[in-house]
């Protein structure tokens, strides 16, 4: 039995062929899907925290616009819009400043403000454990903003290399199996 009567042969291979060539940029689908998840909970769990602090919230506000372009960009490679890798590449870069302001407003804040409870430990056990702290917050988020470069830069080429395969699968794709797969892509 045909499992699609009314397509031909030639179409099926062409349908066949479309969705092999696709495999080229449909991943990036699924990273921005884990993406949608995973900045979307930590963007929850930020806004939470930031009814208590200025910085939290700003923060979670701003991956929550992260998790929205996301979002919008998958939704557009799924629709074969290149510029939807275009969207999560950007996306990923602000993410990256983000995140690398965050770590340098938390650097400067520990060093332009230091805790007032550390001052009187110093006080009582005679050492410079508010200088230790902020020495230790400087090397750790140090660390954040080379990891962050690191990854966001390597997740937004990803996205950005795509744009390329997405352009030139619609450009080289039969019209009709596109607005297939545009078709089936809404379901």
């Amino acid at each position: 039995m045909n499992a699609d009567p009314g397509l031909t042969p030639e179409q099926r291979r062409e349908l066949a062929d479309a969705k092999e060539r696709s495999r080229a940029f449909m991943g990036a689908v699924r990273t921005a899907t884990f993406n949608i998840w995973t900045i979307g909970s930590f963007a929850a769990i930020t806004i939470l925290f930031g009814l208590f602090s200025l910085t939290a919230l700003v923060l979670g506000i701003g991956m929550a616009v992260v998790t929205w372009n996301e979002y919008r960009g998958r939704a557009m490679v799924r629709r074969f819009e290149p510029e939807g890798p275009r969207l999560l590449g950007r996306n990923q870069l602000g993410l990256m400043v983000l995140i690398i302001a965050y770590a340098l407003w938390s650097m400067y804040q520990t060093t332009a403000n230091p805790d007032p409870e550390l001052a009187q430990m110093d006080q009582i056990l005679g050492g410079d454990t508010a200088g230790l702290v902020a020495e230790l917050t400087i090397y750790v988020y140090v660390g954040v903003i080379a990891v962050t470069g690191v990854f966001q830069g390597m997740v937004a080429r990803y996205y950005f290399k795509r744009i390329a395969l997405l352009e030139a699968y619609v450009r080289d794709t039969p019209a009709w199996v596109l607005d297939m797969q545009r078709a089936a892509s809404l379901d």
